[in-house]
């Protein structure tokens, strides 16, 4: 999972689901992560927009899933 190549060139992300306090979005890789409601104060969250706005986002689930791959490994 390469973050550049997930926000690069215009791609884009799209909201998936809402569970648990969470707004779960797709990159166009097939990615997921969520953002977490607590954390959008008055922004608004569109259906579709620019991946380079989610790149904490990314950035933070990448850094999870990564963990949990060390943690069974």
């Amino acid at each position: 999972m390469d973050l550049k190549e997930m926000v690069s060139g215009g791609k884009k992300v799209r909201f998936v689901f809402y569970r648990k306090g969470e707004l779960w979005y797709e990159a166009e890789s097939g990615f997921r992560f969520p953002v977490p409601v607590e954390d959008t104060g008055d922004a608004s969250f569109l259906a579709e927009d620019r991946a380079m706005l989610f790149m904490r986002y990314i950035r933070k689930q990448i850094a999870e899933v990564e963990a949990e791959k060390s943690a069974v490994a």
